[in-house]
């Protein structure tokens, strides 16, 4: 399979998150302009990152465009986009040009990029308020700024124009949380294609190998299996390196009976896995490492067994906490009962993070976990991660857990809340310890 930025949309799926974003709007104004293009050096340009904001709701995957969407009576898209120009495509490829926008998207209007600055102003003349995300694009950030200067100084008099201005995610943010039967496919894929990487990754581990050696075979095993690459700078840590939650350097040899904690995920159709598996380098886990990953292990199926609708991701994170933190008191590293222990955060130390983010066109994908101080409320659609860990960094564990010192395990799932309970997306990669024995090959 030849990987692709993003696959095919179902009829109408672009048109149904619209009308949503429509019903949100009422009588204002939402723009969405493309990511800007990153360079490396000088004239040297990195591989194009679109936006997801504006890839979700126009499937628009090329840079210089601009997407104006208008609430009121008659809501309307409209796009400003790139013309075509034999000259810059020789360079840089083909582009969609306006006739290929509005196919893709299908707008009502699409303009040339070079009217925006003559046509935004009335666009935004009417509006009673504008969704935009400041600070992404100058001219945009201008002709938003002197919209609302007309509003101030006009509108007393006529009772019209914008009065304020509103991040998109305040309407965007709640609609990408629930996801859709063709986005939650699309993250299968993505899994699928990350259990591919882990695999690789795991026959290439072993005492004296290079991080950089397990990265490569698991992004060359992205691609191969129809990924783009990964969907975020893969963590291969050995050893010590294992207890750094983003360690991305990747530039260490893997020592000898230390643990290799493997955390990446492949970019496909724009969505994305995100897996975390923790390996014995020399094939076998100690009986001290076996004890840790015996208990996160624990810790992950209790998480996952709290996922059901109705349930919140409070209850998942709090499902993969107790089983922690009495896994810490069984190996002797805190004191105190179980409701002390939790009580004085005394597990914190050592599981510093939270057991899920949620997953889809980011990595950690928009939401709120919090609903005015209450945990989020779970619902079909939700796809999220469910990741707990334990890591025994060395300067923790002089005084109180030298046994433990340099171990550090994580086991990281995706999974999709359905109409009662929850698919774990990631079930066909073995997290159970023998089972991940198994996959190093020995």
């Amino acid at each position: 399979m030849c990987p692709t930025t993003t696959i095919s949309m179902p009829s109408g799926e672009l048109g149904a998150r619209r009308s949503s974003v429509f019903d949100e709007l009422g009588d204002g104004v939402m723009i969405l302009p493309s990511a800007p293009v990153q360079h490396s050096s000088r004239d040297t340009e990195r591989p194009y990152a679109p936006d997801r904001e504006l890839f979700y709701l126009t499937g628009l995957t090329e840079p210089g465009c601009v997407a104006v969407l208008r609430g009121g009576s008659e809501p309307r898209l409209e796009i400003f986009a790139r013309p075509r120009d034999a000259d810059a495509e020789l360079w840089s490829g083909p582009r969609l040009g306006l006739d290929g926008v509005q196919s893709l998207s299908g707008a009502d209007e699409v303009h040339p990029i070079q009217e925006l600055a003559s046509q935004l102003p009335a666009m935004l003349g009417d509006a009673d308020r504008i969704h935009v995300r400041l600070g992404c694009e100058r001219e945009i950030d201008d002709l938003v700024i002197g919209a609302l200067g007309t509003a101030r100084a006009r509108g007393p008099r006529r009772g019209t124009g914008p009065r304020g201005v509103t991040d998109p995610g305040e309407i965007l943010d709640e609609l990408r949380l629930v996801k859709s039967a063709h986005e939650v496919q699309v993250i299968r894929e993505a899994c699928r294609v990350t259990m591919d990487g882990h695999r690789a990754a795991a026959r290439a581990i072993g005492t004296g190998v290079g991080e950089w050696v397990v990265e490569a075979e698991l992004e060359r095993a992205f691609r191969a299996a129809g990924a783009v690459g990964p969907g975020f700078d893969s963590i291969v840590g050995g050893g010590e390196n294992a207890c750094v939650l983003h360690y991305v350097a990747n530039d260490a040899t893997i020592p000898d009976g230390g643990l290799v904690l493997v955390d990446a995920g492949a970019e496909y159709g724009l969505y994305h896995g995100d897996v975390t598996r923790t390996f014995p380098s020399n094939g076998r886990f100690s009986d001290t490492q076996r004890a840790v990953y015996e208990i996160v292990d624990r810790a992950r199926r209790a998480a996952i067994a709290a996922v059901q609708p109705g349930a919140t991701i409070g209850d998942v994170h709090d499902a993969s906490t107790l089983v922690l933190a009495a896994g810490l008191i069984d190996l002797g590293v805190v004191s105190g009962d179980l409701d002390q222990v939790l009580e004085q955060r005394l597990h914190r130390d050592f599981f510093p993070h939270q057991t899920s983010h949620w997953l889809g066109l980011d990595v950690h994908d928009p939401g709120d976990y919090e609903r005015h101080g209450t945990s989020r409320v779970l619902e079909a659609g939700m796809v999220f991660t469910v990741e707990p860990g334990l890591y025994f960094r060395p300067a923790l564990c002089r005084d109180r857990a030298e046994t433990w010192s340099g171990i550090g395990v994580r086991v990281e799932d995706d999974v999709v809340v359905t109409e009662d309970g929850a698919e774990v997306l990631t079930s066909d990669l073995p997290a159970a310890i023998d089972e991940v024995e198994g996959l190093l090959g020995r």
